[in-house]
């Protein structure tokens, strides 16, 4: 957990530092916005949002792959409230404080069974 705290602490004193290492394009503008998003707040832990003059960099720091509820989801979830509060195009990197080799560390969607390529709609 320090680990987490003193990344979170890092990414909130040095945003452009953290947009200019994790963001393709240049940005000039950081703002270091609320942890709490609305809509039945939630409150994360370890987690830094960082408004640049076009995008939202959301930036989770994570020890250990497995969490409840399950990273993908957890951030799907931050994804659509910062989308819903802001309106503004949302990047989302996970970094994890320890090496591990858990396929959860390389997961880069969320997925279920309603989100499966199999799925079929149904419509009248």
């Amino acid at each position: 957990m320090s680990y987490d705290n003193t990344a979170k602490y890092l990414a909130e004193l040095y945003p452009p530092e953290f947009a200019k290492w994790l963001l393709p394009d240049k940005t000039t503008e950081v703002t270091v916005l609320k942890t709490e998003l609305s809509i039945d707040p939630i409150r994360a832990d370890y987690v830094t949002f960082l408004q640049t003059s076009s995008r939202i960099l959301h930036i989770e720091f994570q020890t250990l792959p497995k969490s409840n509820p399950p990273i993908p989801l957890r951030v799907l979830d931050y994804y659509v409230r910062l989308k819903r509060q802001y309106n503004t195009p949302v990047t989302q990197v996970v970094i994890f404080l320890q090496q591990s080799s858990d396929p959860i560390a390389f997961t880069e969607e969320y997925t279920d069974e309603f989100t499966s390529p199999g799925l079929t709609h149904c419509t009248k």
